[in-house]
């Protein structure tokens, strides 16, 4: 249930701050990333536009250290127009909160921002499509560290066709800026999968420690 989601991670931490802002899904604070969304939603160049409710671009913390990424909007996601609600959005959300985040401190995308039909796997035309969407995303947020959510997005992010366990445990590198990326499980998979929260702690505290040097050498 969510009031045991909400203490699934969080025993025995010691909470840390980070910068506040209101999660917004279109209403950026710069020209730039609203023209990016108005963008998005408008977009028709690959089939799922047939079919999705609503895009799904983003929210959070437009200057965050932390960057999220999955893979794509589920039927929660195409409804509210929001990455990440839901069972699995709330089990993310007590993840976040066991190393001092939340919704408001990090910002959270998808590699897709449309829904595929029944949730299937993404199609490799439709994240081509997509991937400019993306790199303009993380370019104009910035942040110090990226959160891989699963398979589908680390595989993409990273340019690997390498397991989940052998990314897992350490950092990695995205992109000309040699962004520090960090591969987990996606919340939905630990759902089906409890036995593994146990390692995405484990994942969780190399977050929490990264963000604190990056933190410590400003």
């Amino acid at each position: 249930e969510p009031h045991q989601l909400n203490y699934l991670f969080a025993l025995g931490i010691q909470p840390w701050q980070s910068k506040q802002s209101t999660p917004t899904p279109c209403a950026q604070p710069t020209e730039t990333l609203t023209t990016l969304c108005t963008s998005v939603a408008h977009c028709t160049a690959c089939v799922l536009h047939k079919t999705r409710t609503q895009t799904v671009f983003g929210v959070g913390n437009q200057q965050a250290d932390l960057m999220l990424i999955g893979e794509a909007p589920g039927f929660y996601e195409d409804q509210k127009g929001e990455p990440f609600v839901g069972r699995a959005g709330q089990l993310l959300n007590a993840m976040l909160q066991a190393i001092g985040l939340n919704r408001r401190t990090v910002y959270i995308a998808n590699i897709l921002k449309c829904r595929p039909p029944n949730n299937r796997d993404p199609l490799p035309e439709e994240v081509s499509q997509c991937t400019g969407f993306l790199t303009k995303q993380i370019a104009l947020i910035q942040p110090k560290l990226l959160l891989a959510l699963g398979r589908i997005a680390a595989h993409h992010l990273l340019n690997t066709q390498a397991t989940l366990g052998q990314m897992r445990g350490k950092l990695h590198s995205y992109g000309t800026n040699n962004i520090p990326l960090v591969v987990t499980y996606h919340p939905a998979y630990l759902l089906r999968n409890p036995q593994d929260k146990k390692k995405a702690w484990q994942d969780l505290q190399l977050i929490h420690r990264s963000l604190i040097k990056k933190e410590l050498t400003k």
